[in-house]
């Protein structure tokens, strides 16, 4: 009688585990929602696929990435956020750029959040409101063919490439898209709107090469099809490191400067997943994350000291970056894109 008894007691007691697992369940579901987290990614698939693995290993939680295109760089995946702000889908928007994440800032699309892991980040790179931080930087800078240009006839300038010696020889991304849309809206902000017009005036006068994206001007460099092509530190340390003909320069170093982009990171206000999309955050911050991008092919480069990086990666302040305030070329970026359709029309 006494077995029988125990039998029941013990029959009842997995009853009720089982009744209170379902109802910890059924009464916070965010507990499972934050097992996973959706993001938008502009940065290339083969750098930021790895880093996103690397997080879901560290804490279990699932990462479900959504990558941009090389054509339609972060402008595509910036519209679908817009088109989403009453119904969003995004918890995090990993942008391989900044300005148009302040674009998402002015439309209400991103939320506060103040990561611990962004203390350390200089201000210059993060937003004075806590709506999105930077980390890993790339530069833009211009390659040239080393078996067409002798390093003693490379450019130092972009703005030399408007002279007749390079006409026809140069590359540039299609300027409506991506980080060269970018560099255009700098150079509104850094020499402003009638010098930046007249430069571009000049360059399609000397016949720039006009390809779809980054990528593409570093391979027509290095194919020897154009001597000098413009593009970011990324696609050219892919380039170099693979051996191929081609050296990187840093312009503009007596002069304006050479344009910095950090990535950025920003919560999705009204995003799914809020708690899993702030560890996230707080990943992607982390020193940890800008030595991985450091010593990935895309060689980005650390905005903090101390970070340990490949010895052939400088650090943002080892070079002339171009003093310019990130909110103005946000604010310059329609008017610069609304020129660049015209001129550059395909």
């Amino acid at each position: 009688m006494l077995s029988v008894y125990k039998d029941v007691l013990a029959k009842g007691l997995f009853i009720v585990c089982i009744l209170l697992a379902f109802s910890v369940s059924v009464a916070h579901p965010k507990a499972l929602k934050n097992r996973s987290v959706v993001i938008y990614t502009s940065l290339d698939q083969i750098f930021s696929e790895p880093i996103l693995n690397d997080f879901e290993k560290d804490t279990g939680i699932k990462v479900k990435a959504v990558y941009d295109t090389e054509a339609s760089k972060t402008t595509g995946l910036v519209n679908r956020l817009i088109a989403e702000k009453n119904n969003p889908q995004a918890d995090v928007f990993w942008n391989s750029e900044v300005s148009r994440t302040i674009i998402l800032k002015n439309k209400g699309i991103l939320a506060r959040y103040e990561s611990p892991s962004a203390r350390d980040i200089p201000s210059q790179f993060k937003d004075k409101d806590a709506y999105w931080a930077g980390f890993a930087a790339r530069a833009r800078v211009l390659i040239y063919n080393t078996d067409l240009v002798k390093p003693e006839e490379a450019p130092g300038s972009i703005f030399e490439l408007t002279q007749p010696k390079w006409r026809g020889q140069v590359a540039l991304a299609y300027p409506l898209f991506g980080t060269t849309s970018t560099h255009i809206g700098a150079l509104y902000a850094s020499i402003g709107k009638e010098k930046t017009e007249d430069f571009l005036k000049r360059l399609k006068n000397n016949d720039v090469v006009i390809v779809d994206g980054n990528a593409s001007s570093r391979d027509r460099v290095v194919e020897g099809e154009l001597k000098v092509g413009f593009t970011d530190t990324d696609d050219a340390n892919i380039a170099i490191q693979a051996g191929r003909p081609i050296k990187m320069i840093y312009p503009d170093s007596k002069g304006i400067g050479t344009l910095l982009i950090p990535n950025t990171v920003a919560l999705i206000k009204g995003g799914p997943n809020p708690g899993a999309g702030k560890r996230l955050i707080d990943y992607l911050l982390s020193r940890e994350v800008e030595s991985k991008l450091s010593y990935l092919k895309s060689a980005q480069m650390p905005l903090r000291k101390g970070v340990k990086t490949p010895g052939h990666i400088p650090s943002f302040d080892e070079i002339k970056a171009m003093e310019v305030d990130f909110e103005d070329i946000a604010k310059h970026l329609r008017e610069a894109m609304e020129f660049c359709q015209k001129l550059f029309i395909r």
